[in-house]
């Protein structure tokens, strides 16, 4: 996520007008760059930590100050040395760090809460990240300068290799809308106009933005649904287009990352091109994930895509500051080329209608692995709903802090409290479809690993020729959020109980043989469906 040039070895013209001062230590002398505040990479690894610093404290970040800090300084020396190596003088590392600042915001390890403001968990993958980063920097060059954005590129192998399971990216939602949000879009925005208005850049990130609006308006309509850490219910159709176009993350994208002048090319019409196709290409890339891990990776991978075929671009519009280098005079020929005949007019206006419904087409096919939402309601029951189970019979369900972030009516007493006589609910329809054998009920109340448990559970008793029948009563209820699936499949609302469980045993033809009892504690978990069903989905051990 760079500005200014990230070369390592270029000095842009504010640091390089101020040339160099001598230091001296015992009998010797250095030639030393310091940071000049017209450096934009200063400026922008000031926006970066500023909304680092909005994060931790006001809106729920899960990073630590020891894996920034190491960070940092880990990328500084490395490009302190080698900038010292090569011309043997320290030039302060402007580059370095705004590699750094963009590693630090955008990557998290698994485990990592906010809070744990001095957690050294994971400090070494943040460490690893930033110095792949800036590797590529220095050994990955085209004659122009490096080919990847340092950063892009470091933080889509990490999560490549690593995987969700133990790394993941900054979430496309941060927070409802409030204070805090509206300083974080304040920052963001003054800073990218500010500093990719002074770059000549703006053209580049509007173009991109359309173009992903776009695409993504295509998918959406086409029943796109991902999963997230951040809401119980999959993210589908308008609300997915609306989250990831307005998302703070899509945006530092936008005005920080892609607007990097090292990597992008160099004239007016190549740039708005290169946005225009990136937001294709980001689209098509984002459109088969089901989660937002995916999703994320897709867009990060569209920059990478288009760097490594920058110069392909280049080659075939107008060279920078040429008299043709103009985007309205290069449309304009393009869909026109001779006034004079309205034969070319009709075959160019064809032919880029033909290319959009081919774009189209395209960006919805890749769309397809997506469509298969959870979402959809399960079939209705005959024998009744939940509203049979009275709340206030069950016992007073406690409510992790988490859970309001989630959902407002959850993390109410009233919200919980009815969350617990669903899942009395389902444990009922369950113990009916046990003592009947018939299956087909299960789906009404439950799915994912817990539909595939009772329906194994009813298979066996059939071969076996007995049915255990359990009735449960709850001594205890605790709410919080669960990750069944992992965190990237979606988070799930937890019912953390106790009590006792009762276990009838019947034979083939119905009749009770033996009963037994026994304490139980486990968390049941449960997701809703699109009219607000909750199924109950897996269950795993009290401490999960």
């Amino acid at each position: 996520m760079t500005t200014a040039s990230d070369a390592g070895l270029d000095l842009p013209p504010p640091v390089a007008a101020v040339g160099y001062r001598t230091l001296r230590v015992g009998s010797r002398s250095f030639r030393v760059v310091p940071p000049s505040i017209h450096d934009p990479r200063i400026h922008l690894s000031s926006v970066i930590l500023t909304i680092l610093f909005l994060g931790i404290t006001w809106l729920g970040f899960r990073v630590s100050l020891p894996q920034i800090g190491l960070t940092l300084l880990t990328c500084a020396v490395m490009e302190l040395v080698w900038t010292y190596h090569k011309r043997s003088m320290f030039v302060w590392p402007a580059s370095a760090l705004q590699t750094a600042t963009s590693v630090a915001l955008l990557f998290r390890v698994v485990g990592t809460e906010n809070g744990d403001y001095w957690s050294f968990r994971g400090w070494y993958l943040f460490v690893a990240v930033g110095a792949f980063s800036l590797l590529t920097k220095y050994l990955i060059r085209f004659s122009t300068g490096h080919v990847f954005n340092p950063s892009n590129i470091g933080l889509i192998v990490a999560f490549l290799l690593l995987g969700s399971q133990r790394v993941e990216p900054l979430d496309y939602w941060w927070a409802p809308f409030g204070p805090a949000m509206a300083a974080a879009y304040a920052v963001i925005f003054f800073g990218g106009f500010w500093i990719c208005g002074r770059l000549g850049l703006l053209g580049l990130g509007l173009t991109f933005w359309i173009t992903l609006a776009a695409g993504l308006g295509v998918v959406a309509a086409s029943g796109h649904c991902i999963t997230t850490r951040w809401s119980f219910t999959p993210i589908c159709g308008a609300h997915f287009w609306w989250i990831i176009l307005t998302s703070p993350e899509i945006l530092i994208f936008l005005f920080f990352m892609i607007t990097d002048p090292k990597t992008v090319p160099a004239g007016r019409v190549a740039r708005v091109v290169f946005g225009g196709v990136m937001g294709v290409v980001c689209t098509i890339l984002i459109a088969p994930w089901q989660t937002e891990f995916g999703a994320k990776v897709g867009l990060l991978s569209g920059l990478a895509v288009m760097c490594a075929t920058r110069p392909l671009l280049e080659r075939r519009l107008p060279v920078a500051g040429s008299s043709e280098d103009h985007p309205v005079l290069f449309l304009t020929r393009l869909l026109t080329g001779d006034p004079a005949r309205l034969r070319p007019v009709l075959l160019r206006g064809v032919s880029v209608l033909a290319v959009v419904g081919l774009l189209g087409v395209g960006v919805a096919a890749a769309g397809t692995p997506a469509r298969d939402s959870p979402t959809s309601d399960p079939p209705a029951l005959a024998v009744g709903d939940a509203s049979e189970i009275d709340p206030a019979s069950l016992p007073t369900v406690s409510i992790d802090p988490a859970v309001a972030g989630l959902s407002a009516g959850l993390g109410t007493a009233a919200g919980a409290q009815d969350l617990a006589a669903t899942l009395a609910w389902n444990l009922q329809v369950e113990a009916e479809a046990m003592a009947t054998g018939d299956a087909t009920l299960l789906p009404a109340v439950d799915d994912g690993a817990r539909l595939q448990d009772m329906q194994a559970s009813i298979e066996d008793a059939a071969a076996l020729g007995h049915r255990v029948i359990p009735t449960y009563t709850f001594d205890s209820l605790h709410l919080m959020v669960v990750f069944p699936g992992g965190l990237q499949r979606g988070a799930n609302a937890g019912l953390v109980a106790s009590g006792t469980v009762t276990e009838a045993i019947h034979s083939a033809d119905g009749k009770q043989v033996r009963q037994s009892e026994h304490s139980f504690a486990m968390t049941f978990s449960l997701r809703p469906t699109t009219s607000g069903r909750w199924l109950t989905t897996d269950t795993m051990p009290p401490a999960a």
